[in-house]
């Protein structure tokens, strides 16, 4: 699926400086939060907030109609929560990479997804979990073939494709606005490789970033 996931014109017509470093990693060995997996929380939770990435994303939500202070983005709500909540290893991962750079990170299990990941502006007549509610029309959404699998950019994923202790094939997107540099989302995309490949021996890891043009 990675070459196949694709970010809508409409999307990129709001945030021209959108860009998505998409990951995924097949062979995945994750558990219960463990103690190096428990570090990686301590250790980003010292870390000190970004305030000025963490803006930008609250301007890209009010700018289709959300509101940041009701809704929060993930990484917004996650620097809120510290210390950083203890969920299973695969988790705490990318949550710990996610504080480090004030970048939303979303992670995911690839078996349960059905047909390609894109990132749309929703019609409102998208499928969606009962708990997560129905998008509105206009709001930034990430949904397969199936329906909704994140509302609001990066504000809630469904349940449907959560990453579990069982998941062995997952799929990482690193989403990125100015101020931060395609650098730092780079590194942060090494970064989280490095947690996940040390914690999963032979893990086979791919990656392609997508954004205006691309």
């Amino acid at each position: 699926m990675l070459d196949d996931i694709w970010v809508d014109d409409s999307v990129l017509a709001l945030r021209p400086d959108f860009a998505v470093l998409i990951m995924t990693a097949h062979g995945l060995r994750n558990g219960p939060t463990d103690d190096r997996s428990r570090a990686w929380l301590a250790e980003a939770s010292a870390v000190e907030i970004q305030a000025d990435k963490i803006d930008a994303w609250k301007d890209a939500y009010r700018a289709f109609g959300a509101k940041p202070q009701r809704t929060r983005p993930s990484v917004d709500a996650l620097t809120r929560r510290m210390p950083l909540p203890e969920i299973n290893q695969a988790v705490d991962a990318y949550n710990s990479i996610s504080v480090r750079h004030a970048l939303p990170i979303g992670g995911e299990d690839l078996d349960h997804y059905r047909g390609t990941a894109r990132l749309i502006r929703a019609t409102g007549e998208e499928s969606s979990e009962e708990a997560l509610g129905q998008p509105e029309p206009g709001e930034v959404i990430w949904r397969d073939d199936t329906g909704v699998t994140c509302r609001r950019w990066n504000w809630r994923q469904v349940v449907r494709t959560r990453l579990t202790e069982e998941t062995t094939n997952a799929i990482f997107l690193l989403e990125r606005l100015e101020p931060m540099s395609l650098e730092e989302l780079k590194q942060a995309g090494e970064e989280l490789a490095d947690l996940l490949s040390e914690m999963s021996p032979g893990l086979r890891i791919a990656s392609r970033l997508v954004s205006g043009g691309k």
